[in-house]
Order: structure tokens, then sequence, then C-alpha cells
């Protein structure tokens, strides 16, 4: 039904998204996206700012095991 070789749609985030998936404060990720070269480029920059594949942070936050320190924030 997707057409295009039945590929499966992207799902983006901002820097907002990308902090309530790793736990962290907007501001913490765009630390982690100046300290980490590996940390994924944006898909695009838009009016409302940059975007990422979700699944490609998400791959990128399995490969990066938190450190002790701050808990992690709860989404309630």
């Amino acid at each position: 039904m997707f057409g295009y070789g039945d590929a499966m749609p992207l799902e983006l985030v901002s820097i907002s998204e990308i902090g309530t998936m790793l736990g962290v404060s907007r501001q913490r990720v765009h630390q982690l996206i100046q300290q980490y070269d590996d940390f994924p480029r944006p898909l695009a920059e838009l009016a409302i700012g940059k975007v990422w594949d979700r699944a490609t942070v998400a791959d990128w936050e399995k490969a990066h095991p938190r450190k002790t320190g701050r808990p992690r924030k709860h989404s309630d």
C-alpha cells in the first residue's frame, strides 16, 4: 500500500523528541550532537528546525549505552 517498493515511511523526530527518546534535555541533545562524531546527521533542516529518522537515532542510542549519572527522565 505504500508504493515505491513498499518501503516503510520514515518517522521523523526533532531535537525535543530525541530528548524524550534519550531521557535528556534538549540542551543535552545539542551537546551529544557536538560531542559524538557518529551521532546521526539530520535528514533535513526545516523552518521548525532539523529533523532525524527515529530508527537511526534509536540505533545510535543502542550503540552508546548510558553511563552512570543522572537517572533517566520518566515519561508519564
